[in-house]
């Protein structure tokens, strides 16, 4: 779609693809609300769920359909489930914990507002002038994702990599030491 075709059914007429992408948007910044906001782990780690798919509707919503399915993959079913094998590895409170609150929750709102607006300014500054057209060739397609990935995100991919194995390895290192000196 070009800019005049947009502009002949109304620049801001919205179809039905933008309401449902503000909807399920609205859903899934209310879902990140929560999970950072409860006290209790496990439920955090549910709220994230329900956000981490709520992402992956947004890029079906796009027409990325790969990406959807590898966030639903990788996020939602590996990365979910890492953080809930760590709670329980690690014998974390499962209910509400007074410890889990520091008392820094006016400073970490203060630099959470701070980054959320220094982020929104910078992809509205990157992407002011660029129009996404949703009628041509898929851009979220598998082929166009790949070479994307390996070509130029080989490195922060495999790092990540690295980070999410060091993270189970400390879950086990951290819930066999206890066994240990009971024998």
């Amino acid at each position: 779609m070009t800019l005049a075709a947009a502009n002949a059914h109304g620049f801001l007429s919205p179809t039905g693809i933008e309401i449902a992408f503000l909807l399920v948007g609205i859903a899934t910044l209310g879902a990140a609300l929560v999970t950072v906001t409860t006290r209790q782990l496990v439920h955090a780690a549910l709220w994230l769920v329900v956000t981490l798919g709520g992402l992956a509707v947004e890029y079906l919503l796009l027409t990325a359909e790969f990406i959807a399915w590898v966030q639903v993959l990788i996020y939602v079913g590996s990365v979910v489930v890492l953080l809930l094998f760590g709670l329980m590895l690690t014998r974390a409170p499962i209910g509400r914990s007074p410890d889990a609150d520091s008392g820094n929750r006016p400073a970490a709102l203060v630099v959470a507002i701070a980054s959320a607006v220094a982020l929104v300014w910078v992809v509205v500054d990157a992407f002011r002038t660029t129009w996404i057209d949703l009628d041509g060739p898929a851009q979220g397609s598998t082929k166009v994702t790949g070479e994307m990935l390996f070509r130029h995100w080989v490195l922060p991919f495999e790092g990540l990599s690295v980070l999410l194995l060091a993270a189970l390895v400390g879950a086990i290192v951290l819930s066999r030491k206890d066994n240990e000196g009971k024998n």
